[in-house]
């Protein structure tokens, strides 16, 4: 039986690669875009990107959030700056005005046009699903829904943060690293470097010997080990609640995860391009109606200033060393038994990464 080699440097040191991930892969999946408790009210909206356009989501008198690529159908001016609630959309160029639903509304003068036909005039929506709060985009008005991508995930979820529903962000921790964002990925879907290069979690989070990461169906790392002893936890945890005893995480190809630690605590990762060399790593902290919470507050600093900060160095190292001559790629360890020590799930991981590029 052959070995299978990692993925060769042209993946994540060629510009023309990533030019085509911008153009195909960011394009036709499923992108996080914001939470849904950031806009609760009518009129409410928040600006953000994705796949090089500027989108803003923005809550309906019916209730449903919308989604539209952030550009006015006249003059293409750009419709909105960052968050805030409005009556109706106006463009800040020539003041035409759109309804929360997308359609024109009015003009200036746009009645003393012959043939002016207002009702053939709407911006242009995005698919949207809500996932448990959370606000995902996709560009591809044909791409399959969110359950088909990552079946069970959402119900799965739920189970594990049964607040999940009326949890806010409390805080999100920004983290810029210079290197590819497979790089970064792939440096999260594996435990194989935890036990030397993350002391704090490896002994005072998960417990290692039972550390696993398994392709869960559909595009899905699931990641699940046991806590550490109470005692030797970094922080409390209350074991009378159904899974505190008990960590997960769900990676949704290409970039975005939802990590729930033990105690029932939920934080995310996604990821967001900026060059073929750069990427940064929001990380998002949940409390209840993201009121104050010293223990997710305790969480997030502790993470940032163990896991995050360590994986900083590993991966703009081994971004560093794509670019050396030196390099060629040697084989994963593939361990048939899967755990800890094992990388199977970097080999699944780089065939959606080769699907996406090569198409094979």
């Amino acid at each position: 039986m052959s070995v299978t080699k990692s993925l060769e440097a042209r993946y994540y040191i060629d510009s023309d690669i990533y030019a085509a991930e911008m153009a195909g892969l960011f394009a036709r999946t499923w992108q996080f875009g914001c939470h849904a408790s950031e806009i609760p009210q009518t009129g409410d909206y928040v600006t953000f990107e994705i796949a090089g356009e500027s989108l803003f989501a923005i809550r309906g008198r019916d209730g449903e959030v919308r989604v539209f690529y952030n550009v006015c159908q006249h003059r293409a001016h750009e419709l909105a700056q960052g968050k805030g609630t409005t009556r109706v959309v106006v463009c800040p160029y020539h003041a035409w005005t759109y309804e929360l639903t997308g359609e024109l509304r009015a003009g200036p003068n746009i009645k003393s046009v012959p043939g002016f036909d207002r009702a053939t005039v709407c911006l242009t929506e995005v698919r949207c699903e809500d996932f448990n709060g959370f606000l995902f985009v996709n560009l591809d008005a044909q791409a399959a829904p969110m359950e088909e991508w990552y079946p069970g995930v959402r119900g799965e979820l739920a189970e594990y943060v049964p607040q999940i529903q009326d949890l806010a962000p409390l805080e999100w921790v920004e983290i810029d690293e210079k290197c590819n964002w497979k790089v970064s990925v792939e440096n999260y879907s594996e435990c194989y470097h935890c036990s030397l290069n993350h002391p704090t979690f490896a002994s005072g989070v998960v417990k290692p010997e039972t550390y696993d990461i398994s392709k869960a169906g559909g595009y899905v790392l699931k990641h699940t080990t046991e806590c550490q002893a109470v005692e030797q936890m970094s922080y409390p945890i209350d074991m009378s609640v159904p899974h505190a005893g008990e960590y997960r995480s769900f990676f949704l190809w290409p970039m975005f995860s939802f990590q729930v630690y033990p105690g029932n605590l939920l934080n995310t990762y996604h990821w967001r391009p900026g060059g073929v060399g750069d990427c940064t790593v929001w990380r998002g902290w949940f409390s209840v109606g993201g009121e104050e919470d010293a223990v997710v507050r305790q969480m997030a600093v502790q993470d940032r200033e163990t896991t995050v900060e360590e994986d900083i160095h590993l991966v703009e190292s081994v971004q560093r060393g794509l670019g050396s001559r030196g390099y060629v790629p040697g084989p994963l360890v593939v361990d048939p038994g899967c755990g800890v020590n094992s990388e199977h799930s970097i080999k699944a991981l780089q065939q959606w990464m080769r699907e996406a590029v090569d198409g094979v």
